[in-house]
């Protein structure tokens, strides 16, 4: 593009503006609610007082501030069950009731709050930090008398005037008032707003375009009146007032006019603009939201555990109170026992005379004695350990892409686990299964093709009758696909990015030779004048472009080759260099009167131009089936052959788009143009479905030019990578807006079909589809699906997988209410379903529909913007960063840079996160109950006495201390399997499917083993120290002896355990779990050395007490033995008789045993 502005102003056509149309036109919405804001341009002190005051230009993404961090984070902490429960425990802890000391139960509490509160408060500085960044940023302020000064962002005021300079960002959303182009464009990129990396183009008003200078703006004022702050970043309503009062003409305001903040300016020196909106009342700011929360099955059914273990510590409690109190209401009690003194608790805890009381008070002391059956440090371990994860999985460097110098990216943690459960993915096709790099391939003329003897890369494997002819879309196909041969010679590609076309008939200007030049002319001039795009260096021979869209640079590249060459544009004008018939290269303009956008309802863009013999023309592109119902009677000479052309390249894989073009008289366009400008006026909700309606009405009687084909390639490893993934369990759905042809090519040379599949092809018949009945359609489709799911039923698995293929309106009829189960009941039951001419908004419906139905979990991934529903519907999402900006990676759980990444993602760190996860939660259930277990067996054997076994510092040390760092590191580096395995053999990735290591199996047997675990401790402690003496002396063991012996075998039995379960050992591992132990010793003579005062009973307790007794080793040692030996037994023969597939793998590891894959399972031989 030109990198000087033009030296003469150019005339505004009526696409960029509207004439200068009086009051008259419609305004009524204007003052209404909604439409109520009035901006006083270069008056910005009028805004700093009501009833015109708005929101400073400040903004804040914290969710705290000094005042409300504290109670705001508290509040969000105690909202977890477990941490208000430990809250409630700590305030009982104060009074008399306490079994043990308050710091027992208040350190791990503030340990637990303490660590996800400072979390917290990082997070929101880190915010704070970035936001004083931002508001901080210098811009050019009108400060009066034509002087532009630097102020900061946060100062910025409604109606202020700025000048923003090339690659500065917009400081708030702007009124463009003209820029240093002299015909008012400038460029736009809009990355950090919608995701889209191409640059838009934007267009000032005519009547400001004079305000070019910083000095002329000393006189500026203008009002704008126009919409309120809304969410919309693709609409504005409003009107521009300009000149003296009573006198000021009204100028109706677009999009196109209004640059938001956060865009860039680009390509452009130097623009000014007027600020409307400021702070949270940008669109960029009403867009921002916090994303729903996602979580994931394994932390939802985490909470349904701690359920039961709250049931169960209840059980315990209930147990505990009613045995003091049958124990207390003895009648012989008093008497018999009038040493236990029990007229002393004046609290009534153990008084005979008032039962009811005392069960009350030994239930609540109950409930705090057994509060350590709760894992409080759970939620923060996981929390920990999922962070770390997620760095594991950005730092692993087979995930890195070197072509686009990205990795994979976990942006949120809470869905490791997620990962390796994955049972359906639903993917989009174009830039995600394919690399969105467009080539321009065939081209079809007058009902001639050329091009043919291309590289034929994916040549056509689609099904196909011998004439040629597509299978009849509601025909059931039970037989396999079978691929048919290539076709032409491989010639090899153009070393041109985007063109790979080759045909001695068209290239070298060869057509000018033709019958049909005039033809070809207006199909190249149609590509070199329908589009948005901009060349970027005009100073090559041959230019290279940006647009809205990878094929509109793909169209403007094989023009440029073909001999039309796109070489600039204005406010009003197209300037094209082209060949004429004579061969001679001439430059023309050709007046823009029109655009008529794209958009997804419409399918199609025209634009309608003027050229230099004054011919006015309609030149439109679109989706083949939109174009092609648009014809005129006089249009259709060529339907038949651009129709088989266009069959035959969709079964290449190829995507397809018919051109059509029209020549409109000057009296007609004139009346559709006024009626298109008062269209375009109009202020209110109905301004869209106007503009819609006249639109279609002047993209009528159309004559058809052709059409073109254009190969979008298929990334790097997808075949392989969806061929592992199909072993691995996961099905997957393709969800693409292309014809039917196209997407089940693309499903052929990804390995989505399979040529042993069975495929079933739903789409109305030719009659249903002719009569256009609703009910016969209903009844048309329902009757497919009946017998595509008999077939099924009828069939046995050994006959091969099946496929499902619908097209777009057979869909819209599928997912109504009254059809939608038999459709996912048939489609849950195919291996592989393709939906093709699907919207955006029925790939979210797919996505929660599928969700819903089937309760399995599902993995959206995509790369645009129109892959945002389905990315945020699913369970995971997953956003490409390639070549359609950043949105959908924005609105995803994780990204990554190309589609064959998923393999690694899931068959490895999935496999991983969920075993990992699992064991650790299992291991922190069973730790737990093993210690919570003793206290309430001491309660029983001491009958209810009250007494706790263990110091309150012991209490402290074990969650905290002893068995926290061996549970961090079992989720962080425990590997059943190592990388290349889990690659090998990808049925390994079932078991997370089948959920088969955190099942309610699983966590009733390792709840089982606690309960046994803390039931041997406690009898084998008990009765070897009781019948004998302890020591050489005679001295027998008493409550403290006891307990630290029984504290010292949970500490060992515990943690090697863990050793037991771990399959992948560190040297961090061995460092934590035998560091833990010998840390209890050195915390037991530390504790000991202390003096009484401080130690109390536990004084010298090791060093002179139980250390230098022989018992107590030899019970250490006996304890620790028997208590593993049953889970020890348990997996000896689990792995000799009932290996798991990770198992069997280990085997082949250590064991050398050879290992196959059967059925989806994994067996040695």
């Amino acid at each position: 593009m030109a990198t000087q502005p033009s030296t003469r102003k150019l005339k505004w056509s009526h696409l960029y503006t509207f004439a200068c149309l009086g009051s008259s036109h419609h305004q009524s919405e204007l003052g209404q609610p909604g439409f109520s804001r009035v901006v006083f341009c270069n008056e910005s002190q009028k805004h700093k007082t009501k009833p015109h005051k708005y929101t400073s230009n400040q903004i804040s993404t914290t969710k705290y501030n000094v005042v409300t961090f504290l109670p705001k984070s508290l509040f969000q902490q105690f909202r977890k069950v477990a941490n208000l429960y430990f809250l409630l425990v700590a305030v009982i802890s104060l009074t008399p009731l306490a079994p043990f000391s308050p710091i027992s139960c208040i350190a791990p509490l503030l340990f637990v709050v303490g660590v996800s509160t400072v979390r917290e408060g990082v997070e929101d500085w880190r915010r704070l930090s970035q936001d004083r960044e931002v508001n901080s940023r210098k811009i050019k302020v009108h400060t009066g008398n034509g002087v532009f000064a630097d102020q900061a962002w946060k100062g910025v005021c409604v109606g202020d005037v700025v000048k923003v300079q090339k690659n500065e960002y917009f400081p708030s959303d702007l009124l463009l008032l003209s820029s240093s182009y002299a015909d008012g464009i400038c460029y736009v990129e809009t990355m950090n707003l919608d995701g889209e990396s191409n640059l838009k183009i934007k267009r000032c008003m005519e009547c400001t375009l004079s305000f070019d200078d910083e000095v002329k703006f000393d006189k500026f004022k203008a009002t704008i009146r126009c919409e309120d702050p809304n969410s919309n970043i693709y609409s504005f309503v409003g009107n521009l007032e300009l000149g003296d009062e009573g006198e000021a003409s009204i100028y109706p305001l677009s999009p196109s006019q209004i640059l938001l903040r956060d865009s860039k300016l680009r390509n452009t020196e130097f623009i000014y603009g007027v600020v409307i909106f400021t702070g949270r009342d940008t669109k960029v700011a009403r867009n921002s939201m916090i994303s729903q929360a996602k979580r994931s099955t394994i932390e939802r059914r985490m909470d349904k555990v701690i359920f039961v273990l709250f049931i169960m510590m209840g059980l315990m409690s209930l147990i505990t109170s009613s045995g003091s109190v049958t124990y207390t209401n003895q009648e012989q009690a008093p008497s018999e026992s009038w040493y236990l003194r029990l007229n002393i608790f004046r609290d009534g805890s153990f008084d005979p005379d008032r039962l009811l009381l005392s069960w009350s008070l030994q239930f609540l002391r109950a409930l705090v004695l057994y509060g350590y059956l709760i894992p409080v440090s759970l939620y923060v371990s996981i929390e920990v350990v999922k962070i770390i994860q997620a760095m594991h999985i950005n730092n692993d460097e087979q995930l890195f892409d070197e072509f686009f110098g990205r990795s994979v990216e976990a942006r949120t943690s809470n869905l490791n686990e997620e990962l390796g459960q994955v049972e359906l993915v639903l993917t989009d096709k174009t830039g995600t299964l394919t690399c969105n790099k467009m080539e321009f391939r065939k081209c079809s003329i007058d009902g001639i093709s050329y091009g043919d003897n291309v590289d034929e890369e994916i040549v056509g494997a689609a099904p196909h009758d011998p004439a040629g002819q597509n299978i009849e879309m509601g025909e059931i196909s039970s037989h396999p696909i079978t691929e048919t041969k290539k076709s032409a010679a491989n010639l090899g590609e153009t070393n041109i990015r985007g063109f790979n076309f080759r045909d001695a008939r068209f290239t070298n200007n060869t057509w000018l030779h033709g019958s049909d030049v005039w033809d070809i002319m207006m199909f190249l001039r149609l590509m070199a004048l329908c589009h948005t795009g901009i060349p970027v260096n005009d100073e090559q021979p041959k230019l290279t472009y940006e647009a809205e869209s990878p094929e509109e640079v793909t169209f403007l590249i094989a023009a440029q080759e073909f001999g039309f060459q796109f070489c600039r544009r204005t406010q009003s004008s197209i300037f094209v260099k082209e060949i004429d018939p004579s061969g001679v290269k001439v430059e023309r303009e050709y007046k823009l009167l029109n655009l008529l956008e794209f958009n997804s309802s419409r399918k199609r863009m025209s634009v309608i131009v003027r050229d230099e013999a004054g011919q006015i023309f309609l030149f439109c592109k679109g989706a083949d089936n939109i174009v092609l119902e648009r014809l005129g009677d006089g249009g259709r000479t060529y339907q038949h052959a651009t129709t088989m052309h266009l069959a035959s390249y969709a079964e290449q894989g190829l995507r397809t788009m018919a051109f059509a073009v029209r020549k409109i008289n000057t009296l007609e366009y004139d009346q559709w143009n006024s009626s298109f400008s008062k269209a375009k006026a109009t202020i209110g909700p109905d301004r869209e479905k106007l503009l819609d309606n006249l639109s279609d009405t002047i993209e009528r009687e159309l004559v058809l030019l052709g059409a073109v084909a254009i190969e979008d390639k298929l990334q790097d490893g997808v075949p392989g990578c969806i061929d592992k993934l199909a072993q691995a369990g996961v099905k997957i759905w393709l969800l693409t807006g292309d014809k039917k042809e196209t997407a089940v090519n693309i499903g052929l040379s990804s390995n989505l079909l399979s040529h042993d599949m069975q495929v079933f092809h739903l789409g109305l018949s030719t009659d249903a589809d002719r009569n256009n009945q609703l009910q016969a359609m209903h009844d048309d489709i329902f009757k497919q699906i009946q017998a595509s799911y008999q077939l099924i039923t009828d069939k046995s698995p050994k006959d091969g997988p099946f496929a499902l293929v619908i097209d777009g309106r057979a869909l819209e009829i599928a997912l109504t209410n009254e059809m939608k189960d038999h459709f996912l009941r048939l489609a849950v039951n195919c291996a592989t379903v393709i939906c093709c001419r699907v919207s955006p908004r029925q790939k979210a419906l797919i996505t929660q529909l599928v969700k819903k139905y089937t309760g399995k979990i599902t993995l959206a991934i995509g790369d645009g913007a129109n892959d945002v529903g389905m990315i945020q519907e699913a369970h995971i999402g997953v956003g490409i960063s390639g070549m359609e900006g950043m949105q959908a990676v924005m609105a995803s759980d994780f990204s990554v840079p190309q589609f064959r990444f998923l393999e690694r993602l899931l068959l490895v760190h999935g496999h991983w996160c969920y075993k990992r996860i699992s064991k650790m939660i299992l291991y922190f259930i069973y730790k737990n109950i093993v210690f919570g277990l003793t206290l309430f067996f001491y309660e029983v054997y001491s009958r209810f006495s009250g007494d706790v076994l263990y110091d309150g510092w012991y209490m402290v040390m074990y969650n905290l201390c002893l068995t926290s760092l061996p549970v961090i590191s079992l989720g962080v580096l425990e590997q059943d399997v190592s990388s290349n395995h889990c690659l090998e053999f990808p049925a390994l990735y079932q078991q997370g499917q089948k959920n088969i290591f955190f099942g309610w199996k699983q966590i009733i047997g390792w709840m089982a083993n606690g309960i046994l675990t803390s039931l041997l401790i406690f009898i084998l402690n008990v009765y070897m120290l009781s019948p004998s003496a302890f020591r050489q002396g005679g001295e027998v063991v008493d409550i403290e002896h006891l307990g630290v012996i029984m504290y010292t075998a949970i500490v060992w039995t515990v943690n090697c355990q863990i050793a037991l379960i771990i399959t992948h050992f560190t040297r961090i591992q061995h460092i934590f779990i035998w560091g833990s132990i010998s840390l209890w010793y050195i915390f037991l003579l530390s504790y000991g050395a202390l003096s009484p005062r401080f130690s109390h009973r536990e004084y010298k307790l090791l060093v002179e007490a139980v250390g230098p007794a022989t018992m107590y080793w030899i019970v250490i040692l006996l304890v620790v033995v028997v208590s593993l030996l049953p889970y020890f037994i348990y997996m000896v023969i689990r792995m000799t008789f009932y290996p798991t597939d990770d198992q069997v793998i280990q085997q082949m590891m250590y064991g050398r045993k050879a290992v196959v894959e059967r059925d989806g399972s994994t067996e040695t031989e």
